[in-house]
C-alpha cells in the first residue's frame, strides 16, 4: 500500500510551536518494532543485556560523543524499549536537511541537532549494526517514532530519574512487558 497522508498521517505528539533543537532536557522512550523483546531479559530484577542490547546501550552512549551539543542523564535499555533523559546543550544549529521520501512516508524536514534528528540517527545506526551482525538487512528494529516529554523543572527531572532507576524492578507490572499485554487483550 502506498503512503496516503489522509489515511496514514498520525497526529503528532510534539508540542506545537516548540523548538525541539533548543537547549533542554527530554525524557524519551524508544520501542522495538511490534514491541518484541530483543535486547535481553530481566533476571532477579536485573537487566541482562544480550548482544543486541549491548549494541543499543553502546550506541546510546555514543550519542553524546558524536554530538557536542548533547549530554545524557539516566537511561536504561529494557527487553523491548529504551528510556533515557537526553540533554540538548547550547545549540548553534539552524540548518534543515531534507529527508528523501520512502515508500511509507512523505518527505519531511528535520532540523539538524533537533531531538528528532538525534533519535533518528541513534535508531538508524543501531539498526544497521544489529542487522549487519545478523545478516538481516532492511529488517526493522524500532517502531516508527518515539515518545518524548519535555522536562520542565528539577522535580520533574528527579521523578523521571527515579522512574528509570525503578524500571527493571517494576518490569513485572510494566505495560511494555508482553506478559502484561496478553493479560489485558480481549
Amino acid at each position: 500500500m502506498r503512503y496516503n497522508p489522509n489515511i496514514h498521517n498520525r497526529k503528532s505528539t510534539r508540542r506545537k510551536g516548540f523548538n525541539y533543537s533548543q537547549p533542554g532536557r527530554y525524557f524519551v522512550t524508544v520501542c522495538t518494532f511490534e514491541r518484541e523483546c530483543l535486547f535481553g531479559e530481566i533476571e532477579s530484577e536485573e537487566m541482562m543485556l544480550n548482544e543486541m542490547g549491548k549494541v543499543v546501550h553502546e550506541e546510546w552512549l555514543k550519542t553524546k560523543t558524536v554530538r557536542q551539543n548533547v549530554d545524557l542523564d539516566k537511561f536504561i535499555v529494557m527487553p523491548n524499549h529504551l528510556h533515557g533523559i537526553l540533554v540538548i546543550k547550547n545549540v548553534n544549529v539552524g540548518a534543515t536537511r531534507r529527508v528523501a521520501p520512502t515508500k511509507k512516508h512523505s518527505s519531511h524536514s528535520l532540523q539538524s541537532g533537533s531531538l528528532g534528528a538525534i533519535i533518528g540517527q541513534f535508531k538508524s545506526v543501531a539498526t544497521k549494526k544489529i542487522n549487519k551482525m545478523h545478516g538481516t538487512e532492511g529488517v526493522p528494529l524500532w517502531q516508527r517514532g518515539y515518545h518524548d516529554r519535555i522536562i520542565r523543572n528539577e522535580q520533574d527531572l528527579n521523578r523521571i530519574r527515579k522512574y528509570i532507576e525503578n524500571n527493571v524492578a517494576n518490569w513485572h507490572q510494566d505495560e511494555e512487558n508482553p506478559v502484561n499485554r496478553k493479560k489485558y487483550k480481549p
